[in-house]
């Protein structure tokens, strides 16, 4: 007798994709991330519009690459039917770095042109006077094993984000040296160090901005605390030994 298989509906099938969980272990604690957890707290912007696809490839990016997304180390961001943004938080480059036995310092700064003399002043930090032009930001890696350092620089006009009107907008029009000397120090973290970095870009390099959430659980930063987090809030906790078996995404 042949054997009669029940198969879900595509409604069971989506609310069972949006229940399935994957976890994972970055620096002592346990990461849980659901489809359903990502939409509700991770994700900026129109979240309402985010595919389930999409969030699949943010639990991917955070799970393979060791980032937990609580803790602002990674992003995703979603406006109208553009496809979603991933992208990794400067301060997760940086402490990458820093935990590598290689790393052995960097320098970041901008570039300002001054047209009367026809001379470019490369400038650390990001300070500025009114007045001056930002051409352009550099950023300098240096690592132990090598006798040479890895040193970046990136051009203003290539990576500025820009209204359809021309214009600069959101922080780039506030804080263009920040913006642009994140953009020079990320790339030359990556080009330094490929085997940690390999994979991940900064917002500034995909001409977005790093979002401020509001939502962060605070079982993760103070897990003694009694505090309930909201029914589908993740739980992060110290990892004793092996991770739990993790569950595939989407596996049918």
């Amino acid at each position: 007798m042949a054997m009669v298989q029940n198969r879900l509906n595509p409604n069971q099938q989506m609310q069972k994709k949006q229940e399935q969980s994957t976890t994972y272990e970055v620096n002592g604690l346990q990461v849980t991330l659901t489809p359903q957890i990502v939409k509700n707290y991770l994700v900026s912007g129109d979240k309402e519009r985010v595919t389930i696809q999409e969030v699949a490839m943010f639990i991917n990016l955070c799970k393979f690459s060791g980032l937990n997304p609580w803790l602002k180390e990674a992003y995703c961001i979603k406006y109208g039917s553009e496809p979603a943004t991933m992208v990794v938080g400067k301060e997760a480059f940086q402490k990458r770095a820093e935990n590598h036995p290689a790393f052995d310092g960097c320098e970041s700064g901008i570039m300002i042109m001054h047209p009367e003399v026809g001379e470019i002043e490369y400038r650390k930090g990001s300070f500025r006077l009114p007045e001056e032009m930002i051409i352009g930001g550099w950023a300098e890696v240096w690592r132990k094993d090598r006798t040479h350092s890895t040193r970046i620089e990136v051009a203003f006009e290539e990576y500025a984000g820009r209204k359809k009107d021309g214009s600069l907008n959101g922080q780039w029009s506030k804080k263009p040296g920040t913006m642009i000397r994140k953009v020079a120090l990320v790339q030359a973290l990556r080009e330094a160090f490929p085997n940690s970095f390999g994979g991940m870009y900064s917002a500034e390099e995909q001409g977005a901005v790093e979002p401020e959430f509001t939502t962060v659980p605070d079982v993760i930063e103070q897990p003694d605390q009694t505090t309930e987090a909201p029914a589908d809030m993740p739980t992060a906790e110290p990892a004793y030994g092996t991770p739990n078996a993790q569950t595939a995404l989407f596996d049918e």
